[in-house]
């Protein structure tokens, strides 16, 4: 990770830690290395969610982008997933996201991506962070250069009629509940399923500029589980902000996460021998209970660091079909470059109306371990982990636990914290050992 850009681009409060200023440079370096510096004017896709300081942001890039001689083509409000699909299919140079996911209001976020609509490589962006610090001088288009923005609405509504198109079942007659969460998808993941013949019921698609996950969407599901159950639904999904993931609630009114969703859809694509190399990719933190229930009906699993990313660069390097976080980052890479939330709510009606069940008997087979997670503050990290007596700590709480349950000690990547994670059969098994490898951590000094 750069200075400014993280594994999900450069977040932050808006005005404070991202700011106007840092838009404008970071649109001068994409104009100029996409266009000027090749002997051409460069094409840039960008879109954006509901957040108030997203126009600023918009603006901000625009003008930098102009001034260095780009073409900036604008999608306005709209999904991660979208953008990340139009760079692709309209061939333009590279696209930018405005966005802070799930994060509050008051934080934004830039992300880029490349010509693929991939994330992009960490050296291109640690060029940007270069002329961001005043290492690099670029020249400003002039005259006939200077480039313009272009209303691009018409790439959301390519991007609609894709979605549309992956569907190859009627949703007649199904009752589908959708909280999303006054963000990206609220232009969006109503006329899709609308389209699809569902009758469509939606909560918090009344974005402000300040409500954006607010007591809402994925990260506060709570509310489309009431809403599901006293609606009688069939089923319903929870987006973020940006709506690059999907968390599911079934007809009961139980949720369906991430791990649940890498659950019935591979199973779903095994069983018609879709599911390449019989693999699922993972992260760590998904759950104990997703790898037995995958081990039962014999499918095998990678894991990869935490981060989306990780898990698209592993899906490419090995040719995985499906992978993702337990958050609801799912990523199909026959279809998309990055986890895309109402894509995976279609893929998840499918998987359903395939088989014939309702969501809550697809979702039973995967019973959840209790987990414990600690934060421990150190005062190195990586002295921390490689403590001999804190590694002999660690792999004695792994053999009691055995195939009953399993331990995960990782370093924080912004927090000078470790953390200690045990997944086992009861609530005091996880507490028990998860307290005994802490006290050795304490024991051995390395306490902040």
């Amino acid at each position: 990770m750069g200075k400014y850009f993280g594994t999900d681009g450069f977040r932050g409060e808006a005005n404070k830690d991202l700011t106007f200023e840092h838009a404008v440079k970071i649109g001068r370096f994409l104009g100029w290395y996409y266009g000027a510096r090749e002997g051409k004017k460069a094409k840039v896709v960008i879109g954006k969610d509901t957040r108030r300081s997203s126009y600023m942001f918009e603006y901000a890039l625009c003008t930098g982008l102009m001034a260095s001689g780009a073409d900036a083509y604008i999608m306005h409000v709209t999904t991660t997933p979208s953008v990340a699909y139009i760079t692709r299919v309209d061939d333009f140079d590279c696209g930018i996201m405005i966005s802070a996911s799930h994060n509050p209001y008051y934080d934004n976020g830039i992300k880029l991506l490349n010509g693929s609509g991939e994330k992009m490589d960490e050296e291109t962006i640690l060029k940007v962070e270069e002329y961001i610090d005043g290492k690099l001088e670029i020249p400003v288009a002039g005259r006939h250069d200077i480039g313009r923005t272009v209303d691009y609405v018409a790439g959301r509504n390519r991007y609609i009629g894709y979605l549309i198109s992956m569907s190859k079942f009627s949703f007649k007659g199904k009752k589908v509940g959708l909280d999303v969460a006054n963000g990206a998808a609220w232009q969006i993941a109503k006329g899709v399923f609308e389209a699809l013949g569902a009758k469509v019921y939606v909560i918090n698609d009344d974005p402000d500029g300040y409500n954006i996950n607010t007591d809402c969407g994925s990260t506060h599901i709570e509310h489309l589980q009431k809403f599901v159950v006293e609606k009688g639904l069939d089923i319903g999904f929870a987006y973020d902000g940006d709506a690059d993931r999907c968390l599911c609630v079934d007809e009961k009114g139980n949720v369906v996460t991430g791990d649940h969703i890498l659950y019935i859809y591979g199973l779903y694509m095994k069983e018609r021998g879709k599911l390449l190399n019989n693999k699922v990719v993972t992260t760590v933190m998904s759950n104990f209970g997703l790898y037995k229930a995958l081990d039962k009906v014999g499918i095998e699993y990678e894991k990869t660091k935490v981060g989306d990313k990780y898990v698209y660069e592993n899906m490419v390097k090995n040719g995985h079909r499906i992978g993702g976080e337990q958050s609801g980052h799912i990523i199909f890479t026959k279809y998309a470059t990055t986890g895309d939330g109402i894509l995976t709510s279609l893929k998840l009606m499918e998987a359903m109306l395939a088989k014939g069940k309702p969501m809550s008997e697809l979702a039973a087979p995967v019973v959840f371990y209790p987990q414990v997670l600690k934060n421990v503050r150190v005062k190195s990290k990586p002295d921390a982990q490689n403590d001999p007596d804190v590694q002999a700590a660690v792999q004695a709480v792994a053999d009691a636990l055995g195939d009953t349950g399993r331990i995960l000690v990782r370093e924080s990547g912004t927090e000078p914290v470790i953390r200690v994670m045990v997944e086992a059969e009861s609530d005091e098994t996880c507490e028990k050992y998860v307290d005994q490898v802490i006290e050795v951590i304490k024991a051995k000094g390395h306490l902040a």
